[in-house]
């Protein structure tokens, strides 16, 4: 039996007549529950990131955590992605990548600060949280944080790993013959020292990969953006006209508004993963005096990941023009070919091995975030020792089995996996949203008074209880360890 048709029709259902809408709509609303944080408090959001570059005892620091979410958020979406949303979309896409990327923003900051308000200290001195942390100790219900656990666990540590791992050897493949399995052993070799060291060792390899390949391929769309700068207009202008429907040349080969908003919402919602319940689980492990400072950190990569790495790749291939890009022409397979050839249309050939290592360096940067947010869940779950090394060589084999694997079945598991796991984050972050607005707040009032205190979780009147747990106790140790549930 054939079950393909099957998966399909339930990710289409899902992706197009529910989670959309859901995560848009918590989007608004959380918007307007903080004054539209996103905007006021953009330039807070830089400072904060610019301010914390070295490590943290017991912890690590804001900039890792921030480069660990990026490394996930960052990967063959924003350049595969973004292609075949304008292939299907039309360019109008580009303009509702750009609608959901800011009202993520705030939910960002509302579940990246519920993270930190609910965290916990593990024995080794680092801390651990996410939603399945704060499902249990915010929610009291240890059941659903297991059930969120396993499903980004699944999704996560296996599923998406298969997928990156598949794109890299495509690649490979494709643009300079290399075998699959060759790609499978060397991928294989290139993670297990980084899996086997744990999540500090991803936020240092992180920290040092990302920001580099996406300031080169930034660098790229800057050059090429350059060269076609009397074409910016019209390019701003087909993306704001095929937002609303008002170029029919593109209705008719693109699908319309409908696809356009449908495209662009679900590409750039599933690129910058704000209210999936992700990037959670990197914003709790970092060591700040503040919930709400990792929060606009976290906000703030939902904003690098769409508004710039996104739209670098929109402008590259809106401006190499008919000549390598047609509205509906072409299908998902496409997509990073469609880039890529963008790229060697505007600048020559020899931006073909450059694309590819910037390709690898996305996806398999996105391989060793995806497991530092499922080895966050293996320990809420109580996964250690032996049975955690067991199960970060069953990672380790996924990525060797993806590279062989054709995508199919195991991107529409993937999808309809995540599509759940956001659906129990997203009931949990407004059940919880008392907490984070309450943490806002009292941001909000130590800036007013001018100083720097470190929050206090307990006898808070902002807050609508005390925070479990002794890490926000008021003089707290902060390298105490406390037990993890």
């Amino acid at each position: 039996m054939d079950l393909q048709p099957v998966l399909d029709w339930l990710t289409n259902a899902l992706y197009t007549y529910w989670l959309v809408y859901v995560l848009v709509g918590v989007g608004l609303w959380f918007t307007l529950r903080t004054g539209a944080v996103q905007v006021r408090m953009f330039p807070a959001m830089v400072r904060q990131v610019l301010a914390s570059r070295s490590g943290a005892e017991g912890g690590i620091s804001s900039f890792q955590a921030f480069a660990v979410g990026l490394a996930s958020r960052v990967g063959t979406g924003n350049i595969a992605g973004v292609a075949v949303a304008l292939t299907l979309g039309g360019p109008g896409a580009v303009f509702w990548m750009w609608v959901v990327a800011a009202v993520g923003m705030a939910t960002a900051l509302v579940e990246a600060t519920l993270a930190q308000v609910f965290k916990v200290r593990a024995a080794d001195g680092s801390y651990r949280g996410g939603p399945a942390y704060y499902i249990q100790r915010g929610l009291g219900s240890r059941r659903w944080g297991v059930v969120f656990a396993l499903l980004l666990i699944f999704t996560f540590g296996f599923a998406f790993n298969m997928v990156q791992a598949n794109t890299i050897a495509d690649t490979l493949s494709t643009s300079h013959e290399v075998p699959v399995a060759w790609t499978a052993v060397a991928l294989m070799i290139l993670a297990a020292p980084v899996l086997f060291g744990g999540v500090r060792r991803v936020a240092r390899v992180a920290e040092v990969m990302l920001p580099v390949m996406a300031g080169a391929y930034l660098l790229l769309a800057l050059v090429i953006v350059a060269l076609n700068v009397s074409a910016l207009p019209g390019v701003l202008g087909q993306i704001v006209r095929g937002a609303f429907g008002l170029d029919t040349a593109l209705a008719g080969t693109a699908g319309g508004i409908l696809a356009a908003v449908l495209n662009g919402a679900r590409r750039g919602l599933f690129s910058n993963e704000a209210g999936m319940g992700s990037a959670p689980n990197t914003a709790a492990t970092a060591t700040v005096s503040h919930p709400v400072k990792q929060g606009l950190v976290q906000s703030l990569g939902v904003f690098v990941d769409t508004m710039l790495v996104c739209s670098a790749t929109a402008f590259i291939v809106l401006s190499a023009g008919p000549d390598v890009y047609v509205p509906g022409s072409t299908g998902q397979s496409a997509g990073a070919a469609l880039t890529a050839d963008a790229v060697a249309h505007e600048l020559g050939t020899w931006t073909t091995g450059l694309m590819t290592v910037i390709v690898f360096v996305f996806a398999f940067s996105s391989v060793l975030g995806n497991y530092a947010y499922a080895e966050v869940n293996l320990t809420f779950l109580g996964v250690r020792g032996a049975a955690l090394n067991a199960l970060r060589t069953l990672v380790l084999a996924s990525v060797g089995i993806g590279s062989l694997l054709a995508l199919g079945t195991v991107w529409a598991v993937a999808d309809i996996a995540m599509a759940l796991m956001a659906t129990v984050n997203l009931v949990a972050i407004l059940l919880l949203s008392r907490w984070a607005l309450g943490a806002l707040a009292d941001y909000r009032r130590a800036v007013a008074d001018g100083g720097d205190r470190r929050f206090v979780g307990h006898g808070n009147p902002l807050l609508p209880g005390d925070v479990p747990g002794a890490v926000w106790a008021p003089g707290a140790d902060d390298r105490a360890p406390q037990p993890v549930p």
